[in-house]
């Protein structure tokens, strides 16, 4: 297993929290998020995992993700089993994203906010595993211009991109077997 990423000393980034949440649907797939088509908002169309902002009512990280995934999606702390951390990311406009792995039991109606997210799309994890071998991402980093995992009409890049391939190369022996 490789380490995870940590936190920035100083708090000198913005704190935020994400979920990447796993899905049976009928195979082994994820949850992401494409953030809204709206004119001057910074993440305008862009992949990512549901999350946000750590308010000063979160008791955690933790806590504020879960927060966040009932506001962004409707989807509740019961409805997921939690796994773990898989670290602190950075973002390019000083952003520190703490990453949690969950898996989501497919119960309940997703809802989400037009005004912040166009659509959810649920990814086969076959296919980005597939992905990051034939791009030959295993046992390397590529930087943010070039790491990029393609689905469909979409692409998942930058810091959502970076969490995927840690969490794909942490797991990767596991994975072998899981998709196959």
């Amino acid at each position: 297993m490789t380490q995870h990423p940590e936190k920035l000393p100083n708090n000198i980034c913005q704190l935020t929290s994400v979920f990447m949440l796993l899905y049976h649907a009928p195979q082994l797939s994820i949850l992401t998020i494409q953030k809204a088509d709206t004119e001057g908002y910074p993440w305008r169309n862009q992949m990512a995992f549901p999350g946000g902002h750590i308010d000063r009512d979160d008791a955690s990280a933790l806590d504020a993700g879960f927060r966040e995934l009932h506001e962004e999606l409707n989807i509740t702390r019961n409805q997921i089993t939690y796994v773990g951390t898989l670290g602190h990311f950075q973002t390019i406009n000083n952003k520190d994203i703490q990453a949690f792995l969950g898996i989501w039991d497919g119960n309940g109606k997703i809802r989400h906010n037009a005004e912040e997210i166009s659509r959810t799309i649920i990814i086969p994890l076959k296919m980005l595993v597939d992905i990051h071998i034939q791009q030959g991402y295993h046992g390397w980093l590529p930087d943010v211009f070039t790491l990029r995992y393609p689905y469909q009409d979409v692409t998942i890049w930058g810091v959502t991109a970076k969490i995927l391939h840690h969490f794909i190369e942490t797991f990767y022996q596991h994975l072998e077997d899981i998709v196959s």
